[in-house]
């Protein structure tokens, strides 16, 4: 335990640290504040719905506490990790923050209506009625994520394994509930690996301070 205060005393007197810490966290808010936009346009002005290869030949599972709950236990395990070690943190909330900004810009481009045969979440509706719109598919958070989280940690096995397994279980759900198209979750991996290795080149000095530390 005082090795662990020790360690965040270490960064958070870092000026340069806690420059990049709170200018992620405005990243992130602001990317958070531009999907929220972007999921109500969206969603005002979504097409008709169009067939899946998958959705219109599987049935309708009841899936709804994976997808809603998941992401939270998901989040909670990365919010650990950064604290265990706060060298993590800048280059995750930027991450994060770029991933939503870039899904946020799809979302305007695109506007395919929701599959009319999906899964109804009425008990929990003020919970997640303010992260998804219905017009909000393309591409899914859920699957890119956590792949995210994967490509972030990659050089951890144990927890690249785990990430890789939870973005492609999340994959799975939001198939299985028919919230998203087939096509929004197989492109969630690779725009999710572009957006990684953009985060990469303009996030330089971040990498450097997540595998090496100050």
């Amino acid at each position: 335990m005082k090795l662990f205060f020790l360690k965040h005393k270490a960064y958070w007197r870092h000026k340069e640290f806690m420059s990049s810490v709170v200018f992620g966290t405005a990243l992130l808010v602001i990317s958070i504040v531009t999907n929220f936009y972007a999921g109500i346009y969206a969603t005002e002005m979504a097409s008709a719905p169009v067939t899946d290869i998958v959705l219109s030949n599987i049935r309708l599972y009841d899936v709804d506490a994976i997808f809603i709950y998941g992401p939270l236990v998901l989040w909670f395990f990365v919010t650990i990790l950064c604290l265990r070690d706060p060298k993590r943190i800048p280059f995750i909330l930027k991450n994060i923050a770029l991933f939503v900004l870039i899904r946020s810009v799809f979302i305007v481009l695109t506007h395919v209506g929701p599959f009319p045969d999906q899964a109804s979440f009425d008990y929990t509706s003020e919970m997640i009625k303010n992260f998804t719109f219905g017009g909000d598919l393309f591409f899914s958070a859920h699957t890119g994520l956590p792949f995210l989280m994967a490509l972030v940690f990659w050089n951890n096995i144990r927890l690249r394994v785990l990430f890789i397994a939870t973005s492609v279980m999340f994959g799975i759900v939001v198939l299985a509930a028919h919230l998203h198209y087939s096509i929004d979750v197989l492109s969630a991996f690779f725009i999710t690996y572009t957006i990684f290795h953009i985060a990469e080149i303009i996030f330089k000095k971040d990498r450097d301070i997540f595998f090496h530390g100050i």
